[in-house]
């Protein structure tokens, strides 16, 4: 439970966006920032770096794209330790106007990729590295991956700079002995080069933090989680419970439990995230959620057995 090396990394802002597009308030993200730095988080995650080519401004607010001037003005005034991330997909920035980290507030860029476009994600991430970055590659999905392709991409990744790769159960349908070993397989192949093991899980089937707890069991020091376990359908491992679980004096659970009070509450009358049973049905079947989401927006909601009955037969 106690380790030095241990990293928490927040990805409310960011996670929390898949469900609303990315229109949270600046008093919001305020507020977050303000809570994690007080609790003694290490990296609050705040949104994409997303190029305005493919995702209009119109449609998406600020923290798709996470200008450097929105940033700066969001965390203004707020004295911390906690370091800022954001989030790249392959093909969805433009490299070029990142600026470099000398110029920015931003302290990490987390690549996130398929397991097929690892080649790719290293190219980013020399890029970003180059220009001062901590980075990390978050392998998307890796439920559905291979094992001889997991393990060669894992073998690339560890000649490349990366800080740490990430474990992202992004269907939440994994358990603690698949854990264990993807674990385990990250750190064969990452750790003799110095590199660290993340883990990023959702709750679809309430997993989410008894497989982060798994993951730190097995040498995972990379952690996200989101308050309230805010995120995208079933949401996140909950950072309340993270922190509690992790017996570091540095961490403080006050300051998270105050802003879910103040902020969260009011914004769970307004947005839905959490367990519920169609992202429970997407998590056992090993599905992408959109089709969960898709449900929970249509009329017939709550008609859980029809739905099942349409992902496992098809009629």
């Amino acid at each position: 439970m106690y380790r030095p090396e241990i990293k928490v990394l927040d990805c409310t802002i960011r996670d929390g966006g898949l469900i609303n597009d990315h229109l949270f308030e600046d008093h919001f993200v305020r507020a977050v920032y303000q809570a994690c730095s007080l609790a003694g988080v290490d990296y609050v995650e705040l949104g994409y770096q997303a190029s305005k080519k493919f995702f209009s401004p119109d449609k998406y607010g600020k923290w798709k794209f996470c200008d450097e001037d929105h940033v700066k003005k969001a965390i203004e005034g707020i004295k911390s330790k906690t370091k800022l991330s954001t989030m790249v997909d392959i093909g969805r920035v433009e490299l070029d106007q990142v600026m470099p980290k000398k110029k920015s507030v931003i302290d990490l860029i987390r690549v996130a990729c398929y397991i097929k476009d690892v080649d790719k994600a290293i190219d980013m991430v020399k890029h970003f590295h180059d220009k001062g970055y901590e980075t990390t590659v978050n392998i998307m999905a890796i439920s559905t991956a291979l094992q001889p392709d997991i393990e060669e991409g894992l073998a690339e990744l560890a000649e490349s700079p990366v800080n740490a790769v990430y474990v992202v159960d992004s269907f939440g349908s994994l358990f603690s002995e698949q854990i264990h070993f993807l674990v385990k397989l990250y750190l064969q192949y990452l750790q003799p080069k110095g590199i660290e093991v993340g883990i990023h899980a959702h709750n679809n089937q309430q997993l989410g933090f008894a497989n982060t707890i798994e993951a730190i069991r097995k040498g995972a020091n990379y952690l996200d989680a989101t308050i309230f376990g805010i995120g995208r359908a079933a949401g996140n491992c909950p950072l309340e419970l993270l922190l509690a679980f992790l017996k570091n004096p540095k961490f403080d659970l006050e300051p998270i439990l105050e802003v879910i009070e103040k902020e969260f509450l009011p914004l769970r009358e307004q947005m839905e995230w959490g367990y519920i049973i169609p992202h429970m049905i997407t998590g056992i079947l090993n599905q992408h959620p959109r089709a969960a989401i898709a449900l929970r927006e249509g009329p017939d909601k709550d008609k859980y057995a029809e739905f099942y009955h349409k992902l496992v037969h098809g009629d």
